[in-house]
């Protein structure tokens, strides 16, 4: 079976068991590693593997060929995306008026809320937005070849240095405003396939890496953008949750909560939400 997520450390925890065929009757994974922007493209030209992991962000897009796996994503509290400046003054929203900002993928779950929080807070909105992968966002802003980034990933527990500032926590935001957790990332997989099975095999995974948290070590470390095992813990550590285990009411709640609004204020296409749950 194909399968595509991130090289980051929470997708390699998460899967590290079923890739090494640790997981019982599961099938032979053939693994790419990828950018969460090229696995949000995927999945929408139908061009990519049976089984990826994308944004929560651009399900509306995709629910017509992919179920979303009930399990194995990024949803929580407390890890949300960032938006940084260079400047340690510059903590101002509304200084982003007109200015060019960074972010990982248009489709994703960061400029989802980006988009929704500056509607809020940046008058007369900001100015070009550039695509480009996450790890390359802060040297960017850090640099001056942009104004301010919207980051993900470790870059919550690595952006000092860089010399960043923080002017905005979007997750802090969006539970401030809705009392709900944050849908980052989704484990999708083809309708073709049994959405049931998948689930348990990476219900399993996940339950596996609980049970044995060092066997993942090395893999980890292979992978991860940031070699500094104390990071790489951090970011497991947030990111893999109970809703990695299992959505739950909250899970799917937050879900529909964050694409429903998304719809209603014409950044996605409607949908049908029930299919979130088929």
């Amino acid at each position: 079976m194909k399968i595509a997520f991130s090289p980051c450390p929470n997708d390699t925890f998460v899967f590290h068991a079923w890739v090494h065929g640790l997981v019982p009757n599961a099938p032979e994974l053939e693994v790419t590693y990828a950018d969460i922007d090229i696995t949000n493209n995927w999945a929408a030209t139908g061009e990519g593997p049976e089984v990826l992991k994308v944004s929560y962000a651009a399900l509306p897009w995709l629910l017509e060929e992919y179920a979303l796996i009930p399990c194995g994503g990024a949803l929580g509290r407390g890890c949300g995306p960032l938006v940084l400046t260079a400047d340690p003054t510059d903590t101002d929203p509304a200084s982003l008026s007109g200015k060019r900002v960074a972010v990982p993928s248009e489709r994703s779950t960061a400029y989802m809320l980006f988009r929704l929080w500056a509607a809020q807070n940046v008058p007369g909105g900001v100015g070009e937005i550039v695509v480009m992968p996450f790890d390359e966002i802060m040297p960017a802003v850090r640099d001056g070849k942009i104004d301010a980034g919207l980051v993900i990933h470790e870059a919550r527990f690595t952006y000092p240095n860089y010399g960043l500032t923080l002017m905005e926590d979007m997750g802090s935001w969006w539970e401030e405003d809705t009392g709900l957790p944050i849908p980052l990332g989704a484990i999708i997989a083809k309708r073709s396939l049994d959405a049931n099975q998948i689930a348990d095999w990476v219900r399993s995974s996940v339950e596996y890496a609980w049970e044995h948290p060092e066997a993942s070590r090395q893999y980890v470390l292979e992978h991860a953008q940031e070699m500094d095992p104390s990071v790489a813990d951090s970011h497991i550590n947030l990111y893999v949750n109970e809703f990695t285990r299992n959505l739950g009411e909250d899970g799917y709640g937050a879900i529909e909560a964050l694409l429903g609004r998304a719809a209603k204020e014409g950044l996605v296409p409607e949908f049908d939400l029930s299919l979130l749950r088929k």
